[in-house]
């Protein structure tokens, strides 16, 4: 297993959880973004810089990713992505996104998206908190407390 990480919107806090947990559980985890990103130095973190575009960070991981690993994105299509090639798609709140799930996430997104286009105020996401940095925490500890190195 490794662990990708949607790194452009990804909170501080959670890549500060997945650095710790690299260390600990002795895993890969590499941060995929558009922009440079500063890594602790360890053998096991590494950041990845892609061109700027569209979805460019989400075909990388897409196309580098293997059955088993994790992937930590808010980002839903890019979540169906992981889903459909027998990964694991984690929201940084702690969401598990699932096959039973994502479907719906999906027609949310679009309908919202749709809501937006048509000029409708929708508002966007609350600010992180405490309870959705330990809700990912526990969440992430579930999911590699499966792992088997």
């Amino acid at each position: 297993m490794q662990i990708w990480v949607d790194a452009d919107a990804c909170p501080k806090a959670v890549k500060q959880i997945l650095f710790r947990a690299a260390e600990r559980k002795e895993i890969f985890v590499t941060l995929v973004a558009n922009q440079f990103l500063a890594t602790p130095p360890s053998q096991l973190i590494k950041a990845i810089q892609v061109e700027h575009g569209f979805d460019v960070a989400d075909n990388y991981i897409v196309s580098k990713l293997e059955e088993g690993d994790l992937v930590i994105t808010q980002d839903i299509p890019l979540a169906a992505e992981v889903i459909e090639k027998g990964g694991i798609a984690l929201h940084p709140r702690g969401e598990l996104y699932t096959k039973e799930n994502i479907r719906q996430r999906l027609s949310m997104r679009d309908f919202m998206e749709t809501l937006r286009s048509a000029g409708v105020e929708t508002g966007g996401p609350s600010s992180f908190s405490q309870a959705d940095k330990q809700q990912f925490a526990n969440q992430l500890d579930r999911i590699l407390a499966k792992y088997k190195r």
